[in-house]
């Protein structure tokens, strides 16, 4: 039995919504198409034709699956939601033929989403009037809708939140929640400011616009950003700085090794649970080797004994087997970072240390350094843990011959 007319649209559920949002710019992108100046119609509504490319897949789906049912259940044929499908296909087809006409590359997309973004690149390769503004130029290559863009943002909300706020001096300026967000975020703003950026390189035929844009990206945001290229700066610039401060606390917290770029992720989350536990290992990873990770660790406990005295309860022969412990992992590690940190070592056993005082015990700019020899307590071992062993002699533990765990 037939459905009865004023029951068929609410069965077309959140589809009808699709079809209504699709007839309206189809019928504003078909207009466009045919007018005679139709590149400037074009370029001045680039986000337009980026949504219908972006949408058209799911287009597509809708308009195949509600004919289907509409031919099973018997709807009417002048029922709203079938003169609203039949519209929006006939609307289809004309903005499908009018890309046609319109696209200038001889293997034009059989998909007319593609067809479309292919349509896109022609527009902005065919460049600008003489005169235009660079302004006007960025905001045509950066339509606000691009997913890059929205990725850019999103991972620029995060920093902003985290970074804006003032941080206790020598505290982390997030918890471990936030260390997972920024971890993300990080990942996600190297990838869409690369495609942004790549993008703005291949339309800008001069370089003038990325030059431009790459000035300004310097200055903080001072309003909410509306227009596609204010997004770019706004997440340019919390980026930028979110790297600075990342980068300046992750060299406090591993001096004297220095930790890559890549790493960064890995060690965010465990440096905010290292403040509550620091028994809890840095855990290896396809960016993190075992060895590597023990030298991170290393670093981390040299870090710490060198930063300031230690606050509350504290016990010295514990934080030794921890160092020795990362030591052994990182005892096949060579390299700048593994030569620093023997180094750091190397320098606390000439000093013979200080009695049992934990504070700066491995800090090379005190003046206590000066004009010492090098071969003052003859020659030292040059693997991690046995330098380490060394080191906690120097410090007045006992001469156990190992560090015991």
């Amino acid at each position: 039995m037939a459905t009865h007319p004023d029951n068929l649209r609410a069965r077309l559920e959140e589809r009808g919504e699709l079809l209504e949002a699709t007839r309206l710019r189809y019928r504003a992108l078909e207009k466009m198409l045919r007018a005679f100046f139709w590149k400037d119609r074009v370029r001045a509504n680039l986000e337009l034709l980026r949504e219908v490319a972006l949408a058209q897949p799911q287009v597509d789906t809708t308009l195949d699956a509600v004919a289907r049912r509409a031919a099973v259940e018997g709807w009417p044929r002048r029922s709203a939601p079938m003169v609203l499908l039949a519209e929006v296909a006939r609307l289809r087809g004309a903005v499908a033929a009018a890309v046609e006409r319109r696209l200038i590359a001889k293997q034009k997309p059989a998909l007319l989403g593609e067809a479309l973004l292919k349509l896109e690149e022609e527009v902005l390769d065919a460049g600008p009037l003489l005169g235009r503004r660079l302004w006007i130029q960025a905001v045509e290559i950066l339509p606000r809708n691009l997913q890059e863009l929205r990725a850019a943002c999103a991972a620029g909300e995060v920093f902003e939140r985290v970074f804006k706020r003032p941080a206790a001096e020598g505290a982390l300026p997030f918890d471990a929640v936030e260390a997972d967000e920024v971890r993300r975020a990080l990942l996600v703003a190297d990838k869409a400011l690369e495609a942004l950026w790549s993008r703005l390189e291949r339309f800008d035929g001069t370089g003038r616009v990325s030059a431009f844009l790459e000035k300004r990206m310097k200055r903080a945001p001072v309003r909410p950003p509306r227009s596609g290229p204010e997004l770019l700066l706004h997440a340019a610039f919390w980026h930028d700085l979110a790297r600075a401060r990342l980068r300046a606390l992750l060299e406090s917290r591993l001096s004297p090794v220095m930790p890559r770029e890549e790493e960064w992720p890995e060690l965010l989350g465990w440096l905010v649970v290292r403040e509550g536990s620091a028994r809890v290992g840095l855990p290896t990873s396809e960016v993190l080797s075992e060895g590597r990770a023990g030298l991170l660790e290393v670093a981390a406990e040299v870090a710490a004994l060198s930063r300031a005295r230690p606050v509350g309860p504290w016990n010295e022969e514990a934080a030794w087997v921890r160092l020795w412990t990362a030591a052994q992992r990182a005892k096949s590690e060579t390299g700048a970072d593994a030569e620093r940190l023997r180094e750091s070592l190397r320098l606390f056993i000439r000093l013979r240390g200080q009695g049992q005082t934990p504070a700066r015990l491995f800090s090379s700019g005190r003046p206590e350094l000066a004009g010492l020899p090098g071969g003052q307590t003859g020659r030292e071992p040059e693997d991690l843990p046995g330098l380490v062993q060394r080191a906690r002699e120097a410090a007045g533990q006992p001469r156990t011959g190992r560090v015991s765990g």
